[in-house]
This record gives structure tokens, C-alpha cells and sequence, in this order.
């Protein structure tokens, strides 16, 4: 009964987040039905008040400044300019005849510099769709091409990516934003090069059926909905927050932090553990100096700095919530009895190779709870310690665990009821039957096929 409760209430999560439903609600109501179902009723309240909450809350404390810096940082690109900037840059320098390769690009330069996906799909979009009916390409193509440039490679594999996704194992495993760079980059190659070569088949086959671009509204309103400003700037301006980005976090993560004595910290806050902050403090750090760059290069240019900066922080608050709320359920699930029979058959499944065991943990929750964050945060909450043990007994670097989670989270957490791709379908004003298909195989075909590619060079040859 215990097993079949938390199957039930995952299920149900799965079909009510596909309606739209939000999690900040769903979450608490179907670990409510966990506990009840397993024969717990009596216990409800204690685990709503002594493991949901707590959950939520350490969740919230440890990543907060991330999913801040991130958002207001995605919205200064956007209200800057900076976003429409390079986006058409990259158009003059690749070339309008290239429009699926240019969309790609530019979806991933900003992706990789730390701008929010959802900014940089409304700042793409109406780019894109010039691109692709100057250049005759099907429209129903546009989602997959974004999706190819902002929910893979640049999310999951490119070392220092400050996407929260990366970030997230770096409290459980005491590892940093680069870790496993070599690995993260023939990952990414596997997924771009293999998407590319996917999409650009799609275009070749529209062409000789002579499909064009396809009869469309015109749906302009978009850019002007999410307010991406159009003005333009000097490229160097626009790409210099970018590079600081990566860089600065390069900087904090490999020379400052280790050149330094931490011991003076632990004296003052004996329960710190340097090993499994400094990761994020290098993250936050590198957001910070990003944000204030930007605001200082453009003083005298905002339109409305004030708003700008409200609207940034204001919008951190719903993917936080949504994804420490799912923490929170994982939480509660894992401390019910049943959970342990769950867990063993997991950690069984690959004993003497815990990477196969954590890549299908963090596939089947990213799938099921349509998030790649909040999959891989319930599963890292409930077994990153184990993993980790496993890790050790096995002589398995931390840092190829921690590819191995973010790739896995990145594989299953596209099918059809996934918010990100909800939106990004609503963005293009297209449907799942027009363009889903391709959105599923550079989202997930490919970065399956990077993870098992991973999996098998990491076990031969270690993490480098």
C-alpha cells in the first residue's frame, strides 16, 4: 500500500500539472494523499508542519539568490536591448539563408550567458519567424529550433552555465558549476550537432514537398506582450554581461575561493560547509557583477530602470516556489515507509555503477513532474546522500555525478505536459500536433544519447 500511495499521488501530480495546475497547490495536496493513502492519516499534520515545510524552506534559503539574480539579470538583457542586440547580430554575421542555425545560436549565446529561457524565447521569436518565412522554412519548426538552443545543451552540459539546473547538485555533492567540463562539452556537441543535423533534415524534406513557411496569422504582439525592448546598442555592450557571466564565476570558483584561507568563516559559522557553498557563492558573485555592469553601462538609456528591476525580482518568485514546493512532496514521499522499497529497487538497479542508477532516478522524475529542476531536486533530495556514498565506495568523482544528474534531468522532462514547452508552443502560437515531434527529438532523442554517451566514457575513463 505504502509503494502504491506514492505511485498514485506521482500520477496525479503528472495528470493535474498537464491541466495547468499549479504546483504550489498541487504539491502539498498530493503528498497529503501520499501520507493518508500509505495509512499515516494521523500523521498528516506533523509531516505538513515537520517535513514539507522545512523542505520548502531549506530549498528556498539555499537557492533563492540564484533564481533572483537570474531573473533580474534576464530582464535587464531584455529591457536593455541587449537580448534584440545580439540576436540580430548573430543574423548579420551567420546569415539570413541559415535561419534554423541562427536561431539556435542565438538562443544559446543568451542561454549560456545566464539570460532567463522564457526572456530569451519571447526575444527570439519574432526573429525568428522573419528568418524562417524569408528563407521559405516551415514555421511549424520554430519551437524545436528554440527548445534546441535553450532546454539542452546550453542547460545541461556546457561547463559553467549558470542555469539553476547546474546548480542544483552543487549543495549535495560539493562540486561547482564546471564540473566535469570535458564530458559537459562532448555532450554538447552530441546535442547540438545531432539537433542541427535533425532539424536541418526537417527543412530539407519541407523543401522538396515544396511546404514553405506555411499559412499563419500575423502574431507580432508577442515581443510587445513581454515588453523586450528593441532598441539597439553596440554588440560589445551587449555580449560584455555575458562573458562576465562565465568568466567571473571561472574566476571565483578556480583562483579566488581556492587561494584562499576559509577557516575564519567556519570559526564564525561552525555549521558551514565551504566545500558545498563555494560553488554557489562563485554563481551568485558572477550574476551580481553582471547585473550591476549592465545597469552602469546603461545609465541614461533605461526607459524605466525602476520598473525594470521590480519586474525581475517579482518574477523569481513563482519558479522558486514551484520548484521548492516539489522539494517539499519529495521530502514527504521519502520519509514514508514505502519509499524504501522505491528506493532500493533504484539504487539496485546498476549496484557496482551507481551513474545508471542516478541517470534513470533523475529521468523518470523529470518526466513525471514535467520540471528538470524539480525532478532532479526531489531526487537529490531523497537520494543525492546515497548516490554519493555510492559514488566513494566505487571510486566515482563527485563532479561526473554531478554531469550525470543535470544530463539525466534534461532528458525526459519535455514530454507534452512540460510547462516550458506549454509556453513555448503558446510563444509560436502553434500546438503540440504541429510541432511537438520535432521539439521531442532535439529534446530528448539527442540528450539521451549524450547521456549514455557520458555514462560510458565516464565509467571507462573518470571525470575530466
Amino acid at each position: 500500500m505504502g509503494v502504491l500511495a506514492i505511485v498514485v499521488s506521482l500520477a496525479l501530480l503528472m495528470f493535474f500539472a498537464y491541466r495547468g495546475v499549479t504546483v504550489l497547490l498541487l504539491a502539498p495536496l498530493m503528498a497529503a494523499m501520499a501520507v493518508v493513502l500509505s495509512g499515516e492519516m494521523a500523521l498528516l499534520l506533523p509531516f505538513y508542519t515537520g517535513t514539507f515545510m522545512p523542505a520548502l524552506a531549506g530549498y528556498a534559503m539555499n537557492f533563492l539568490p540564484i533564481f533572483l539574480l537570474g531573473a533580474l539579470f534576464g530582464r535587464l538583457m531584455a529591457d536593455s536591448g541587449a537580448a534584440h542586440t545580439l540576436s540580430t547580430w548573430i543574423v548579420r554575421v551567420v546569415g539570413q539563408r541559415h535561419a534554423v542555425v541562427v536561431v539556435v545560436l542565438a538562443c544559446a549565446l543568451l542561454t549560456y550567458g545566464g539570460v532567463s529561457l522564457f526572456v530569451v524565447a519571447f526575444a527570439v521569436y519574432p526573429i525568428a519567424k522573419d528568418l524562417f518565412k524569408t528563407a521559405q522554412v516551415p514555421k511549424r519548426l520554430i519551437p524545436a529550433s528554440i527548445a534546441l538552443g535553450s532546454f539542452t545543451f546550453t542547460m545541461t552540459a556546457l561547463p559553467g552555465t549558470p542555469a539553476i539546473l547546474n546548480a542544483i547538485p552543487i549543495k549535495y555533492f560539493g562540486t561547482n558549476s564546471f564540473a566535469a567540463p570535458g564530458l559537459g562539452i562532448i555532450a554538447a556537441l552530441i546535442m547540438m550537432l545531432g539537433g542541427l543535423w535533425w532539424l536541418q533534415s526537417r527543412v530539407s524534406v519541407a523543401r522538396n514537398a515544396a511546404e514553405g513557411y506555411g499559412e499563419h496569422d500575423d502574431d507580432d504582439e508577442a515581443l510587445q506582450e513581454e515588453g523586450i525592448s528593441t532598441t539597439e546598442m553596440p554588440v560589445w555592450q551587449a555580449l560584455l554581461p555575458l562573458l562576465l557571466v562565465v568568466g567571473v564565476n571561472a574566476l571565483f570558483t578556480y583562483r579566488v575561493f581556492p587561494g584562499m584561507n576559509l577557516a575564519f568563516m567556519t570559526e564564525a559559522f561552525p555549521k558551514l560547509n565551504t566545500a558545498t557553498s563555494v560553488g554557489l557563492w562563485s554563481l551568485i558573485i558572477a550574476l551580481a557583477v553582471a547585473c550591476t555592469t549592465l545597469v552602469v553601462m546603461r545609465l541614461g538609456h533605461w526607459s524605466d530602470l525602476k520598473s525594470t528591476v521590480n519586474k525581475g525580482v517579482f518574477g523569481f518568485m513563482l519558479p522558486l516556489f514551484n520548484t521548492a514546493s516539489e522539494v517539499g512532496y519529495g521530502a514527504v514521499v521519502a520519509s514514508l515507509a514505502g519509499f524504501a522499497l522505491i528506493k532500493n529497487a533504484v539504487l539496485n538497479v546498476s549496484p557496482h555503477n551507481p551513474l545508471i542508477s542516478e541517470a534513470i532516478a533523475m529521468n523518470i522524475l523529470a518526466g513525471i513532474t514535467g520540471s528538470s529542476s524539480g525532478g532532479l531536486s526531489i531526487a537529490l533530495e531523497a537520494l543525492g546522500a546515497d548516490y554519493l556514498h555510492m559514488a566513494e565506495q566505487a571510486g566515482i568523482s563527485p563532479e561526473l555525478l554531478h554531469r550525470v544528474a543535470v544530463l539525466a534531468a534534461g532528458g525526459m522532462d519535455t514530454l507534452p505536459h512540460c510547462g516550458a514547452i506549454i509556453t513555448l508552443l503558446a510563444i509560436c502560437k502553434l500546438t503540440h500536433r504541429q510541432s511537438y515531434a520535432n521539439i521531442a527529438a532535439v529534446t530528448m532523442l539527442f540528450p539521451m544519447t549524450a547521456l549514455v554517451v557520458v555514462i560510458a566514457l565516464g565509467s571507462m575513463f573518470g571525470s575530466f
